[in-house]
């Protein structure tokens, strides 16, 4: 399952993005680790990422700005050559509020990482895709959606817009080779839960069948089969990891 593709993972400088960065990097795929604010812990990722003997290039960008995003991709251009895998990672607060808490601006802030942002790197990707006749764009979604979690709807219903976006372009990119699935999570601990009570986390883990919760390596292994060749024959899906807490 080895490859040698440019593989750029937003919101990668820790948590599932840098499990992903990790998987992606052992079969030999050049690595792009895109960060928003922390520069330093995107140098660790780099760091793990080249352990694997992966070629890395570390890139800022807030990618729901439109001029940082085509700043980023001609950086990666150069460096690297076109971007032949895009995982949509990034993501930011998850505010858990009843509705009559929410304001629009909570809802904007949603769609902005997982419909914007996705839309946005679409536009400074796809024509070199298209050209080639193959890409993976690999969309990580939640298991929310299925679960309908109360008080997170502004959350919820932007990770269900970007499935909506995972199926439209599958269709649309498909006659290209170009394929466009979704990885749902489940609840997997990574650093964002850090001051989570163990009653929580034990009180999750026994509603899923496989009894236990996932570590972010189960969501990394999962991006790194999709963007492989292996994976050729596979679009428009959603490929839920939780241990079978939804179906």
């Amino acid at each position: 399952m080895n490859s040698n593709k440019v593989a750029l993972i937003t919101g990668a400088s820790r948590g599932l993005g840098r499990a992903m960065a990790v998987s992606l990097a052992k079969r030999g795929n050049r690595i792009v680790v895109n960060y928003a604010h922390s520069g330093a812990d995107a140098e660790v990722t780099a760091a793990e990422c080249r352990a694997a003997g992966a070629e890395v290039l570390v890139v800022q960008a807030d990618v729901c700005d439109p001029a940082a995003v085509k700043a980023m991709i001609e950086t990666v251009e150069r460096h690297f050559g076109p971007v032949e895998v895009v995982v949509n990672n990034a993501t930011g607060p998850q505010p858990m509020l009843p509705l009559e808490d929410y304001t629009w601006a909570h809802f904007q802030d949603q769609l902005d990482f997982f419909v914007k942002a996705p839309v946005l790197l679409m536009h400074a990707t796809l024509a070199p895709m298209k050209q080639a006749r193959t890409g993976r764009v690999i969309m990580i979604g939640s298991e929310v959606v299925d679960l309908g979690n109360a008080n997170f709807s502004a959350y919820v219903a932007a990770k269900g817009a970007m499935l909506g976006l995972t199926r439209a372009w599958a269709t649309e990119f498909g006659p290209w080779n170009i394929t466009v699935n979704l990885v749902a999570p489940g609840w997997i601990p990574v650093e964002r839960h850090a001051g989570t009570s163990p009653h929580a986390l034990a009180a999750y883990a026994r509603g899923v069948p496989l009894g236990h919760m996932g570590v972010p390596a189960d969501v990394g292994e999962t991006v790194a089969f999709l963007a492989s060749d292996e994976a050729k024959f596979i679009t428009g899906q959603c490929l839920n990891v939780n241990g079978g807490n939804t179906f």
